[in-house]
């Protein structure tokens, strides 16, 4: 019978990431020679070569790739096993790893974030910003145990979705642009101007690249930023307009360094989302920071909404 024990897929995770025997040995605070015995006896057991030595380095072979795809899963659930044990219903210590996509990630987490290491000293955060498609992709992974993102309704297996609020996409441009007195934003007057745009991967930027779309709209275009303060920044130079979330131009628009408008025709809507993975157990302490979600929820301008799985 085939012995395929925990730390066997750890070498096989390990060496494909590392390549190097050395350094996956100390990574498991084991020999060189112990790590060399379970690669024979994983090749011995399976009847087939999992490992390449070129130039010094270990390379999968295809069949040590097909077996590393299903190490990583049974090695994420490993931990998530630990993880879940360690941390059942105490809330004194633990870990609790969020996932957040830009807008909610600065406008919305740090007060919540900041009240829950208040009230749960001994929980160790971690908060990935990445885009929302990033976020889902953790998510689906097991990489974290929630993700709050702003995006449009989307059904993504197994992943659940609870609305917290609206994430308004709004035109902004600066107080000295030629148009900033315009009673409104036509699509002609839109296309005249010098648009800033998110990177390709966000999801402002394909509601954008949707929206001008639609319009028949070829944006006049010289600057694509993936950092929505450069945008910004960018947009109260003059020249630039953009589309951006209205949460993330609040104070600017309030102190008169932007100004901001409804963006005409626009059929999307867009809000924030807390998102879990339904195969992945609900510990006591992501419980209660999504009940902290929930708290923040009543006290925003938006109505609450229904699910989505």
């Amino acid at each position: 019978m085939m012995n395929l024990n925990l730390l066997k897929l750890q070498i096989i995770e390990l060496l494909e990431k590392h390549h190097k025997i050395t350094t996956v040995a100390d990574l498991l605070r084991l020999k060189q020679p112990t790590v060399t015995f379970h690669m024979k006896n994983l090749e011995r057991e399976f009847g087939v070569k999992l490992f390449d030595a070129r130039m010094g380095r270990i390379i999968l072979t295809d069949a040590g790739r097909a077996l590393l795809h299903y190490a990583s899963k049974i090695n994420a659930l490993a931990s998530e096993a630990q993880r879940v044990v360690n941390d059942f219903d105490t809330l004194k210590q633990g870990t609790l790893s969020i996932g957040a996509s830009y807008v909610p990630a600065t406008y919305i987490l740090p007060s919540i974030l900041d009240s829950f290491t208040k009230s749960f000293p001994g929980i160790r955060v971690t908060l990935s910003v990445k885009t929302a498609p990033a976020i889902m992709q953790m998510l689906h992974s097991h990489q974290i145990d929630a993700g709050i993102i702003s995006t449009t309704p989307f059904h993504k297996t197994p992943l659940k979705a609870q609305a917290l609020c609206k994430d308004e996409l709004v035109l902004i441009c600066s107080p000295s642009h030629p148009l900033a007195d315009a009673e409104a934003w036509t699509p002609e007057l839109i296309a005249a101007s010098s648009f800033v745009l998110h990177g390709k991967a966000s999801n402002t930027r394909n509601m954008t690249d949707a929206w001008l779309e639609r319009q028949g709209i070829r944006p006049f275009s010289r600057l694509e930023l993936d950092s929505l303060e450069a945008i910004k920044q960018a947009v109260m130079l003059g020249e630039h307009i953009s589309f951006v979330s209205r949460m993330a131009v609040q104070s600017e628009t309030a102190a008169g360094r932007l100004r901001m408008w409804t963006i005409p025709d626009l059929p999307d809507e867009r809000h924030v989302y807390v998102m879990t993975n339904k195969d992945r157990y609900l510990s006591a302490t992501s419980a209660r920071f999504i009940e902290l979600l929930e708290q923040w929820r009543g006290t925003a301008q938006e109505p609450l909404l229904g699910g989505q799985e």
